[in-house]
């Protein structure tokens, strides 16, 4: 009767996988579809709809976009979060479970709120919509991660390994720079694939967002689903897919293989 039972559930998780990957295994294949036409079986293999994509200038302007504004956000998130899980992992002071709560609540709160709540808060203060707002705006979603995964890392590391670099002379900036932060790469690594990831995908705040006329890749999409259904969209799909899956995959194997060959 187990055994039955553990088939079942089996063959249902193997069903939803299945029902979750295969629209995104659906835009991979037509992606080199020869055919202008999306279906199946397809026509031809074909890297025309490419080679279309860097012949077009709103899709390549639309990338550089997304790919700056990650850049940036992965950058800001991390050197936050590390700060952040610091002083929440490593000291004591009044307010702390109200900080760490604030850290979290963008995880917690629906994005859509989230959105229109800052840009009614900014439009009562009067501030136009541009590109530092959208910088802060995805920096405030990617934090939340950053700082779990990052805590996470730091609370298996013990401070007895600062306290002994300074103990030999070590400021407390040295004992930090050389002791924990190397021993927090791996984590600061990761949670800046995360923030990069969560950035370049984002659609739903960078709508409120974004200034008017400054498009994003999910942004381009849209507003290219807005007119037809065009096997560019298939190329693109395939390309942001290569990027938020395969980039932070390879990364993250390079990044426990140079950090096995430390330990070793």
């Amino acid at each position: 009767m187990q055994l039955k039972v553990w088939n079942l559930i089996k063959g249902y998780t193997i069903l939803v996988y299945i029902f979750m990957f295969a629209p995104v295994m659906v835009v991979m294949v037509l992606a080199f579809n020869s055919s202008q036409f999306g279906g199946f079986p397809i026509e031809g293999f074909s890297l025309r709809w490419f080679h279309a994509l860097l012949e077009n200038d709103a899709i390549v302007r639309a990338f550089k976009t997304s790919a700056i504004l990650g850049l940036c956000t992965a950058f800001l998130a991390t050197i936050l979060g590390i700060l952040a899980s610091l002083a929440l992992v490593r000291y004591r002071f009044h307010g702390k479970e109200l900080i760490t709560t604030v850290l979290i609540s963008p995880v917690l709160v629906p994005e859509t709120v989230l959105a229109v709540g800052l840009l009614i808060f900014l439009r009562w203060l009067s501030m136009p919509r541009s590109f530092l707002l959208l910088l802060l705006g995805h920096t405030m979603i990617a934090l939340p991660f950053v700082v779990l995964v990052v805590q996470a890392r730091l609370v298996g590391i013990s401070k007895e390994y600062e306290d002994a670099a300074k103990s030999l002379g070590a400021s407390p900036l040295q004992a930090f720079f050389q002791i924990t932060l190397p021993l927090l790469m791996p984590a600061a690594f990761a949670g800046a694939l995360f923030a990069f990831t969560i950035s370049f995908d984002n659609i739903t705040a960078t709508v409120f967002w974004r200034p008017s006329g400054m498009e994003t890749v999910p942004t381009q999409i849209l507003g290219m689903l807005r007119h037809s259904v065009s096997p560019e969209i298939n190329a693109l799909g395939f390309v942001m897919i290569v990027v938020t899956v395969g980039i932070p995959a390879l990364a993250g194997g390079l990044a426990r293989l140079y950090f096995r060959r430390r330990v070793e």
